[in-house]
């Protein structure tokens, strides 16, 4: 934790550092989502920035290869249950892994202080709510045998990211969005990545696909929740907020296209083409 000198400029100051400090993590934390938190106006880049660290810090520990199955439960069961509170530093339940954990995990003290008090409340359930689910999860060890259990994966992971992304654009510009088809965006998004990491998660003795699933199949599932994203997004008038959606959204369509056409991902280049096509 940032330690706050109240014989200097105070507060202010240390909170502007935490902010870079933030925005540093994100940087290193993630190449998806670096620009389109950037298009984020006022309070909501800070929130959305904040809540994307909290969110990865606990994927961390669900990802972490050296972590027994019964230490993710028993932390990420800990961290559901504690943060809905806000009364004890969950910093804390991390003091025999530092050794182990990512800074992203270990500092998510800091990235809850970044969020506002009125919006704090949505946002901890929303964490909580996944890091049980990612629990419960890592008990099954990940075993996905059929659509249903497909759909449930990927709303723990990501629908649910989708319908914490509309309380926020409520909160901040008093938007209303369809809560399906929020699921459907988050939803659509990693089934896109279940698919690029495929070869990845196969190493690592998991696999997202149901039995019988060819990539045919998870491709056709990925695009009927694209096509649900798509509806989504369209009902998203200010631009800032659209742009956040649109240019993950345009990625994943551009990823399955070049899987599609056998390339293992997008170049480049051909990203920065369709981030600057939203943007411009």
């Amino acid at each position: 934790m940032i330690n706050v000198n109240r014989n200097e400029e105070s507060p202010m100051k240390d909170r502007n550092i935490l902010l870079q400090e933030a925005q540093d993590m994100l940087t290193k934390t993630s190449r998806t989502f670096v620009i389109p938190i950037s298009r984020l106006e006022g309070q909501l880049n800070q929130v959305v920035m904040a809540a994307y660290l909290c969110m990865r810090s606990i994927d961390e520990i669900e990802d972490h290869p050296n972590l027994l199955t019964e230490q993710k439960v028993q932390l990420l069961q800990l961290v559901g249950e504690q943060v809905l509170n806000g009364e004890q530093q969950l910093s804390d339940l991390f003091e025999s892994y530092e050794d182990l954990l990512p800074e992203v995990t270990t500092r998510i003290d800091d990235w809850l202080s970044l969020i506002p008090e009125e919006i704090s409340t949505d946002v901890r359930f929303f964490i909580s709510k996944m890091a049980k689910g990612m629990a419960s999860w890592s008990e099954r060890n990940w075993l996905v045998q059929t659509e249903e259990d497909l759909d449930e994966y990927t709303y723990v992971v990501a629908g649910l990211v989708g319908e914490l992304l509309s309380v926020l654009w409520k909160w901040h510009d008093g938007i209303e969005t369809d809560a399906n088809l929020a699921v459907s965006f988050g939803r659509g998004l990693q089934a896109v990545n279940i698919i690029r990491n495929q070869s990845e998660d196969k190493d690592r003795g998991v696999s997202f696909y149901p039995e019988g699933w060819t990539q045919e199949i998870m491709i056709n599932y990925a695009k009927k929740q694209l096509e649900k994203a798509d509806e989504y997004i369209a009902s998203i008038q200010p631009k800032h907020i659209y742009e956040f959606c649109s240019i993950p959204l345009a990625l994943a369509y551009g990823t399955l296209g070049a899987i599609e056409n056998n390339h293992e991902k997008l170049k480049r280049d051909e990203v920065i083409k369709i981030v600057d096509t939203i943007i411009r």
